[in-house]
C-alpha cells in the first residue's frame, strides 16, 4: 500500500498515521523526521539541507524529492509506505511521480483528511500547555485545576502559535500552497477525501472503507 497523508494544521493527521501503519504494515515516512535523520547522519544531503535551515529558509523542493527518493529505495519500503508532510508542492507531487515511475511504483491512494476551519480553531487554540511539558484542551482533555498542570503544578499557557488569528493565518497559507495539489491527485483519481470532524474512530473507519480493495 503506497499512500500520501494530507491534512491542515489540527486535522489529527498524526493518530491517523499510527493507526495506518499499524494496520497496513507500512513505514511512516515524514519529510522532518528524514531531514532530521539525515542530519543527525552527516550525509550530503543533509548537510545540504541544513545550510537552508540555519539561515532561516525553506529546503528548496529539489533536495527534499532527493531526500525521498534515498528514502523510497530502503528495502522496508519496497512494499509500501506512508508519506506525511510530502509532497507540499505541485512540483513535488510531479516529481514524486516521476520517482515512482522510474521505480516501476505508483501512488494506491491520498488521503486527504479535511477538517472545516472552525473545528481546526476550537481544536489547536484550547490547547494548553505546561513548561514541563504536559499538555491539555480546555475543552477536550482539560486539567483538574483550570489553568493549573495536574503533574506538576505549574503554570498552563497557551502558545502564541495556538492563538485563533496566527492558526487562522496558518490555515490560510496551507489552502493556498495545497489547493493545486489537492486538485491534482483529484484529477487523477487517487484523492479519498476524509471528513476529519467526526470521532477518531469514525476517521479509522472512514480511511478503512477507502482503502477497501486497493
Amino acid at each position: 500500500m503506497r499512500l500520501v497523508l494530507l491534512g491542515p494544521p489540527g486535522a489529527g493527521k498524526g493518530t491517523q498515521a499510527d493507526y495506518i501503519i499499524g494496520k497496513y504494515s507500512v513505514p511512516h515516512i515524514s519529510t522532518g523526521d528524514m531531514l532530521r535523520e539525515s542530519i543527525k547522519n552527516q550525509a550530503p544531503v543533509g548537510l545540504e539541507a541544513k545550510k537552508y535551515i540555519d539561515k532561516g529558509e525553506l529546503v528548496p523542493d529539489a533536495v527534499i524529492i532527493r531526500l525521498v527518493k534515498e528514502r523510497l529505495g530502503r528495502p522496508d519500503a519496497r512494499a509500501g509506505f506512508l508519506l506525511d508532510g510530502f509532497p507540499r508542492t505541485l512540483a513535488q507531487a510531479k516529481a514524486l511521480e516521476t520517482t515512482l515511475a522510474a521505480m516501476g511504483q505508483a501512488l494506491d491512494a491520498v488521503l486527504y483528511i479535511n477538517v472545516p476551519e472552525e473545528a481546526v480553531v476550537e481544536r489547536l487554540s484550547g490547547r494548553r500547555t505546561c513548561p514541563c511539558g504536559a499538555t491539555y484542551h480546555v475543552k477536550f482533555m482539560p486539567p483538574r485545576r483550570e489553568g493549573v498542570c495536574d503533574k506538576c503544578g505549574g503554570k498552563l499557557y497557551q502558545r502564541p502559535d495556538d492563538a485563533a488569528e496566527a492558526i487562522r493565518n496558518r490555515l490560510a497559507v496551507y489552502t493556498k500552497q495545497t489547493a493545486d495539489l489537492i486538485e491534482f491527485y483529484r484529477k487523477r483519481g487517487l484523492l479519498s477525501e476524509i471528513p476529519g470532524d467526526q470521532p477518531v474512530e469514525a476517521v479509522k473507519r472512514s480511511i478503512d472503507a477507502r482503502l477497501a480493495g486497493r
